[in-house]
């Protein structure tokens, strides 16, 4: 099994920016089955550079300038945590700091065309697990194995517990 995000204003296609939205939809996938397990909802953020967005004459709006010696807001660190366990998070676009920190933190980002319908790639990642054909797929499946294996060896490993019953 494996926990799959979508950036999502609707629930039901990928058409948030990764760095600007403002919900995450979470599901749990395995072979022949998806499950909604979460949905992460955050503030608003200002993008900045290419992805800002416009006034009608092409401009960027004034952004207010951070008081001297205050920290720059962290868009990016509230999501990381919500998305802590899982193994991709689809986006309609990915800014190249957010790609480096998705997978500093062990999360495969994927950029798919704005609109494109979240159970399809369900369905995508789903025939994946069974058949193959998606790498980060592969990956991310023998990674879930390895640390299950490990926890089992670990409980293994630990001392019985006696469970006391009534007579």
């Amino acid at each position: 099994m494996l926990t799959i995000a979508f950036a999502s204003d609707d629930r039901v296609h990928v058409n948030l920016h990764f760095g600007g939205a403002e919900q995450f939809v979470l599901y749990d996938v395995s072979p022949g089955r998806a499950e909604l397990v979460g949905i992460g909802t955050f503030a608003p953020a200002v993008q900045k550079g290419e992805k800002a967005e416009r006034r009608p004459d092409g401009t960027p709006p004034p952004v207010a300038e951070p008081a001297p010696g205050a920290a720059e807001e962290d868009k990016v660190a509230a999501k990381l945590e919500f998305l802590q366990g899982c193994a991709a998070v689809y986006a309609a676009s990915i800014g190249a700091s957010g790609i480096r920190r998705l997978m500093g933190a062990g999360i495969q980002p994927i950029i798919v065309d704005k609109g494109h319908e979240i159970v399809d790639l369900l369905n995508e990642v789903s025939l994946a697990l069974v058949h193959g054909g998606l790498g980060w797929v592969t990956r991310a499946a023998d990674q879930a194995r390895k640390r299950q294996a490990a926890d089992t060896a670990a409980v293994a490993g630990s001392a019985p517990v006696a469970l006391l019953t009534e007579v």
